[in-house]
């Protein structure tokens, strides 16, 4: 379960990056709504694309490595805790994001109990 979990967790996250970074502006103005994208702001997605992308490459490893499974489910949690931590403060700071990032919210403030549950499941 661990496992497939992480697969599955790799796979997602990948894609999320992959649509970040691969072209900015084109994520930007499609789904933010954001017409001129400035060079800084380009580098932000580029950068939480590869961050992404290592955390992503360091869960399908750790997926195939008894060593390392429950640390990467672990950091699944931490991760996506993070993530709705700040989605948090920024919707109480900024107001309310495009559609796109409610439902990324959601998503992430499911996941939580879910990865929980899987990482105190036994291997």
């Amino acid at each position: 379960m661990k496992k497939s979990f992480l697969i599955l967790a790799f796979a997602i996250v990948s894609i999320i990056a992959l649509l970040y970074g691969i072209s900015p502006a084109w994520f930007a103005h499609t789904f933010l709504g954001v017409n001129e994208l400035s060079v800084n702001v380009a580098h932000i997605l580029r950068a939480v694309m590869c961050l992404y992308l290592g955390l992503g490459l360091f869960w399908l490893c750790a997926a195939f490595s008894d060593k390392h499974r429950n640390t990467a489910v672990l950091t699944t949690i931490i991760f996506a805790g993070g993530l709705v931590i700040g989605r948090i403060v920024s919707f109480i700071a900024d107001g309310q994001p495009s559609p796109l990032l409610m439902i990324y919210g959601v998503l992430e403030i499911t996941l939580i109990p879910v990865a929980y549950w899987i990482f105190t499941r036994p291997d």
